[in-house]
């Protein structure tokens, strides 16, 4: 008898990041009141570090969640992992160590969580993120290499393009072309942060506040569905892929002559959905 796999399915997470001081700072919108507002854009759930205010809001609206653990020096790890399984998390997005940290120390912190992610039954991947240890592409590359030879297993990545991108100030013909080499790391990833960004800045707005998409944004939905079509052609079968839109309102990511983030954020998804349709009519899925 032969077994069909179901095809792939993209999970769209939102980041409560993007909800900070929305609509306005002072009336910002209670905890319950953006998680309904996830909910009715049409999310599958949410990309946050679990805290027991939102299981009420998890249950209530059937929202999946993906958890988030950082950690300077990976000695809490353990007791952080624990935390989020609680939530019911099965995908965790861990940010780990500083700028400075060496692929060696690294390496060795990044074993431990991962060994600790699965004995509680979780999958952890470390996110490819500034003033951590993956700040720049060759330390990410560095680590993938050395974990590979400790443990004969590809680097689990969730994959935020948008920091290699601005670090090497690269134009957007070359996106593709230089942030998709690791194609065997892409497709071994099940987890995918997919910020719209820039030469100059790792969060460009997607639409002009008018309802048209900016240039910037046209440019990296071009390189969304490239990432896309390279983690599609992976072995099969795919299984599904987690993506958060992850737009920010502070500490620098949102320029303040920028249209609100949070509109912004689902116009994101929506165009999201479109370039993972067309990757899968590239790949014929």
């Amino acid at each position: 008898m032969k077994i069909v796999s179901e095809p792939p399915r993209l999970i769209l997470c939102a980041a409560l990041w993007s909800l900070v001081g929305h609509p306005e700072p002072e009336r910002e919108w209670s905890l319950g009141q953006k998680l309904d507002a996830i909910k009715t854009a049409g999310f599958d759930g949410v990309a946050e570090m679990f805290r027991p205010e939102l299981a009420p809001h998890l249950q209530r609206l059937n929202l999946s969640i993906c958890g988030r653990v950082f950690s300077r020096d990976g000695r809490e790890v353990e007791q952080l992992l624990e935390i989020e399984a609680s939530g019911g998390a099965k995908y965790i997005n861990c940010m780990l160590g500083e700028h400075d940290t060496p692929p060696s120390a690294a390496v060795k912190m990044i074993v431990r969580t991962i060994d600790a992610a699965r004995r509680l039954g979780l999958s952890a991947h470390i996110e490819s993120h500034r003033d951590t240890c993956t700040e720049t592409p060759e330390k990410l590359t560095e680590i993938a290499r050395l974990y590979r030879g400790e443990t004969g297993e590809l680097l689990p990545v969730t994959w935020d393009h948008s920091h290699p991108a601005v670090m090497k100030h690269m134009l957007p013909e070359d996106f593709s072309r230089r942030l998709l080499v690791d194609v065997e790391l892409i497709q071994s990833s099940r987890m995918f942060h997919c910020r719209p960004f820039g030469s100059q800045h790792c969060q460009v707005p997607v639409t002009n506040g008018k309802g048209e998409l900016t240039p910037e944004f046209k440019d990296y939905l071009k390189f969304a569905e490239d990432l896309f079509t390279v983690w599609l052609e992976g072995p099969k079968p795919r299984g599904n892929l987690w993506v958060c839109p992850e737009m920010g309102t502070t500490v620098g990511y949102n320029v303040s002559t920028n249209p609100p983030v949070w509109p912004d954020t689902i116009r994101c998804r929506e165009e999201l959905i479109g370039a993972w349709n067309r990757a899968k009519n590239r790949v014929a899925v």
